[in-house]
């Protein structure tokens, strides 16, 4: 399982690095020079969630925009059909089922974080807006329309929004040192820099 999935990340790795690394440069810059001009205090991990988002939100853009003529496949407007037609643990299965569930995973995380959400009508709501819009938008650039893709970008936000409300029980419960901004800081800084090494 871990196998697979570890292929399905680094295939979406190599397709969207070249345009991860201009756009790291470009907003970095501007946000540096931006913070230096009106003289903001830099609070880091605050600052690398939000390039997180930022990055996150172009990756998703290309990989769902980008158009795979070797795959033939019609619209499919029928709940779970899709999911239940693939081998469990077959390479379709994690490419289309295993990768449509992660894809949307870190957008509930953030939608959570930025809105301090306690409940999850806002991941809901916000999740099925995102995703009803890329099943349209890829219906009308050649690709099809997936009700399954919406169930398991859903299903992904859910679960993206259950560990960043984990993380906060977690978090409430340690004692404030490790809530403190300079330890989150410096924890951010290894989180980036074993990121960094593993790439």
């Amino acid at each position: 399982m871990l196998n697979g999935l570890s292929r399905t990340i680094h295939g979406v790795f190599n397709f969207t690095w070249p345009m991860t690394i201009i756009s790291l440069v470009i907003i970095v810059s501007f946000r540096i020079c931006y913070i230096i001009k009106n003289k903001e205090k830099i609070v880091i991990y605050k600052e690398l969630i939000a390039l997180s988002f930022i990055i996150y939100i172009l990756c998703l853009f290309q990989v769902v925009t980008f158009r795979d003529d070797t795959v033939w496949s019609s619209n499919n407007f029928i709940p779970f059909r899709e999911i239940f037609r693939y081998n469990f643990a077959s390479r379709l299965f994690y490419k289309n089922v295993v990768g449509n569930l992660i894809m949307f995973l870190p957008y509930g995380f953030f939608i959570s974080y930025f809105f301090q959400s306690k409940k999850p009508n806002l991941i809901i709501i916000l999740t099925l807006i995102a995703s009803f819009s890329i099943e349209l938008v890829q219906m009308s650039i050649g690709r099809v329309f997936d009700v399954d893709d919406i169930i398991l970008n859903l299903s992904g936000g859910l679960l993206g929004f259950a560990a960043y409300t984990t993380l906060e029980k977690i978090g409430a419960s340690l004692p404030s040192i490790f809530r403190s901004e300079w330890f989150l800081n410096i924890i951010s800084i290894i989180i980036l820099l074993g990121i960094i090494t593993l790439l």
